[in-house]
């Protein structure tokens, strides 16, 4: 019998390995935003404020030339220029061309940055990749130093002359031409440069941040000595409800679980009108999608505010604060200092360490007590707006009508309920199996989170009619828990009977959890879609890992979480720059969500701040051709042509060897 040959074998030979800067070329949208090139020009910006955040140089100028260009000057200390004791080729090369290499790893005493944000050590190879060509010029040590680069390669090795500057006149200029190719618009958008420049200045007090645009003719330049409140103030409606609260919180020597200098500065105001503004960093860092440090925020407040009026009889009987209305009319700037922060991603837009939380809470709460305690009559007029938002809360929350009494007979006897009528508050837990269920209902927040154990496999209803689908029990105990009757896209219908504002899937970190995911979306793309269009239904992305780091000086132990080999990859490669070695650290595989504890799954998939949560859509793909795909995924007669997409695009999946 003849046997096919394939048209491509699977050897040796078809695992790639991407060296240098080829990653960042092959997939940038891992690396950067591809939107437009802001983001590639902030990281060079970025170690130009750490520069000055070290306390070394006080002025940055950024200029965006005619032919799209942008060059970004600071007057640090120069990046070092000699040959890498280990590298053996010039330093500001390697920092230039090669991912993990820079400045910022060394934690030790003494290092070149005790604070930094940039921390994964791929930021400026990012930027020398996705440009076309670029130019670094280092003044160091009464030299001038040249390199130039084109699509992230070497074309004008490292070259030296004596400095026309004074010798005490170091710093680092940076020219690079973003490619266009590799970004959806070439234009980089002014208002949100100029808002980033901006926001450094008041960031860096005493420091100059000029901005020159050639080709418009302009140059704007900002020097703020009023810090945070002079720039929040000139965002902020008039008149504003109490006095601003300012203040900051610093770890010393003695403070327990922090390192010398962690901690933050921070100006809150009220308003009871307009829009708001809230903007929060992370040494120096924007993080517009908050993070962890925010979280701190909140709950410091909250406690201070809480403890006031109990403290003054303010609170009012039948109405239940919580820390929305506390933060729902707060507008504020906080700037956060972590020895280690983690981010979400390498564009650094959420902080994800789960003891800045910890570390901002506590330094917010005491002074804010103090501040209120302080200013009494402020304080109360303060809690009025409280009490008045939660108020309206609460009225918002009744106009949904959650069945109860007689009709809560109806519910699975499975389902562990929450005790909000909160539409927009309340959530469902589909949990995998039995035992996970036991630890989730106490884990969970039990004011605002319900709880669906599912035991086994899920029925695949892609090819099942609606009215059938209910001779499976755990797709009935769904539909009854969440509300929602079977429908589909053009149904008339609407979701009135909807219990949950967010529905969570919550699987093992595994490929039978992944497959539990799977059958999940399937019902509800094909019976509920309404759930998916409406922006209900949500993945909880718990952790396959846990990573033990043991006590360094006063700094605790710690526990790093991830959700899968990629990341834990990327955690130890960081944790061995930061001198933690194999021996030194423990790592934990978790087999299920049976085998977490309570605090582990309340940290990692029950509270807001510290799970890692993705939201489901349709997207914008015709809906025949999502249809066409999950034909070919979910039905019973497509084995054949599984198998042939598989052959297809396997080599199209990125393996770690």
């Amino acid at each position: 019998m003849a046997v096919r040959k394939r048209s491509s074998d699977y050897a040796e030979s078809s695992i790639k390995v991407l060296k240098g800067l080829e990653p960042v070329k092959q997939r940038p949208g891992m690396y950067t935003l591809t939107d437009n090139p802001l983001h590639i020009i902030q990281e060079v910006l970025d170690n130009a404020s750490d520069e000055i955040l070290a306390g070394f140089g006080t002025a940055i100028h950024l200029t965006v030339h005619a032919d799209g260009s942008v060059t970004i000057e600071d007057n640090g200390r120069g990046i070092p220029t000699g040959i890498h004791p280990t590298e053996g080729v010039p330093t500001v090369q390697l920092v230039f061309t090669q991912l993990h290499a820079g400045g910022k790893f060394d934690k030790a005493a003494g290092g070149a940055y005790s604070f930094s944000g940039g921390l994964h050590g791929v930021g400026v190879s990012v930027t020398n990749a996705l440009s076309d060509r670029m130019k670094v010029t280092v003044w160091r040590e009464g030299k001038e130093f040249t390199i130039a680069f084109a699509d992230g390669d070497v074309v004008e090795p490292l070259t030296s002359q004596k400095s026309p500057r004074l010798k005490a006149d170091t710093g680092t200029r940076v020219t690079c031409h973003p490619n266009p190719k590799y970004f959806d618009s070439p234009t980089i958008p002014e208002a949100m440069l100029v808002r980033l420049l901006k926001s450094k200045a008041v960031l860096l007090p005493g420091a100059t941040v000029t901005y020159t645009n050639e080709k418009a003719g302009t140059q704007q330049s900002w020097k703020y000595d009023g810090g945070l409140k002079e720039y929040l103030l000139a965002e902020m409606p008039e008149p504003l409800y109490v006095p601003p609260f300012e203040a900051q919180g610093w770890a010393d020597a003695q403070t327990e679980g922090f390192s010398e200098g962690e901690g933050a500065h921070w100006v809150v105001c009220w308003t009871d009108f307009g829009a708001l503004t809230r903007e929060s960093f992370v040494n120096l860092i924007p993080t517009p999608a908050g993070g962890t440090h925010e979280a701190g925020l909140r709950e410091g407040l909250f406690g201070a505010v809480k403890n006031f009026m109990e403290a003054h009889g303010l609170m009012t009987k039948g109405v239940k604060l919580l820390p929305e209305d506390v933060f729902a009319r707060a507008s504020f700037v906080l700037s956060t200092k972590a020895l280690d922060p983690q981010f979400q991603g390498q564009t650094k837009e959420k902080l994800t360490s789960r003891d800045v939380l910890r570390l901002v809470a506590n330094f917010v709460r005491p002074q804010f007590e103090f501040w209120l305690n302080d200013h009494v009559e402020d304080g109360k007029k303060l809690a009025e707006l409280v009490i008045k938002q939660a108020q309206s809360r609460q009225r918002q929350a009744q106009k949904v009508e959650k069945k109860r009494g007689s009709s809560v007979a109806v519910l699975p006897g499975k389902l562990t309920d929450c005790e909000s009528t909160d539409l927009e508050r309340n959530e469902i837990f589909l949990v995998e199996g039995d035992s996970a269920g036991g630890t989730a209902k106490q884990g969970r927040d039990k004011e605002c989170q319900a709880i669906l154990p599912l035991r086994g496999k899920v029925l695949n209803t892609w090819e099942v009619d609606s009215d059938r689908i209910f001779a499976s029990q755990i797709i009935h105990d769904i539909a009854v828990a969440v509300g929602v009757d079977p429908h589909t896209l053009d149904d008339a219908t609407d979701l009135k009977g909807l219990r949950y504002g967010k529905i969570c899937i919550l699987a093992d970190a595994d490929v039978d959890g992944s497959h539990i995911q799977v059958l999940l979306l399937t019902l509800f793309y094909r019976h509920f879609p309404k759930l998916i269009s409406e922006g209900h239904v949500f993945i909880v992305q718990p952790p396959l890992y846990r990573v033990d780091v043991p006590k360094v000086g006063r700094k605790a132990d710690k526990k790093i979480y991830c959700a899968d080999d990629k990341e834990l990859k990327r955690t130890l490669a960081k944790l061995e720059k930061d001198g933690f070695t194999a021996d030194k650290l423990n790592i934990s595989r978790f087999k299920g969500l049976g085998e977490m504890s309570e605090k582990q799954l309340a940290e990692t998939a029950f509270h807001p701040d510290t799970r890692h949560v993705l939201p489901v859509t349709l997207g914008d793909v015709e809906k025949a051709q999502t249809d066409a795909v999950m034909t070919l995924l979910m039905g019973k007669g497509e084995a054949t042509g599984r198998r042939n997409w598989m052959e297809l695009h396997g080599d199209d999946v990125e393996v770690d060897v």
